[in-house]
């Protein structure tokens, strides 16, 4: 008795749920080629996101490099006038 009511609901969920079928291989191709192409459109984002990425990083670099060697220079070109006005005023005592 217990088992007849089972298939019975069983039998009526299978109605309004509709009964289940195997996927084609067509619905499973179909999914296939949704996935790559939204691997091929997401793909040149991610690549071009990072490679601006790690250029932005080698041009701060290069920035900070360019800044420390600006005010070495400097400091050379200040150390080369006091040389040369003390060369002079020696020059001149002698």
């Amino acid at each position: 008795m217990e088992y007849d009511d089972k298939a019975q609901i069983l039998a009526e969920i299978d109605t309004v749920i509709g009964s289940k079928t195997n996927l084609e291989f067509a619905f499973l191709m179909s999914v296939l080629m949704g996935v790559c192409l939204v691997l091929l459109l997401a793909f040149p984002k991610v690549f071009l996101h990072s490679s601006i990425y790690y250029k932005s990083r080698d041009i701060s670099a290069l920035e900070r490099e360019y800044k420390s060697l600006k005010e070495e220079h400097k400091i050379i070109t200040s150390k080369v006038e006091k040389k040369r006005f003390k060369n002079q005023i020696l020059d001149t005592l002698f």
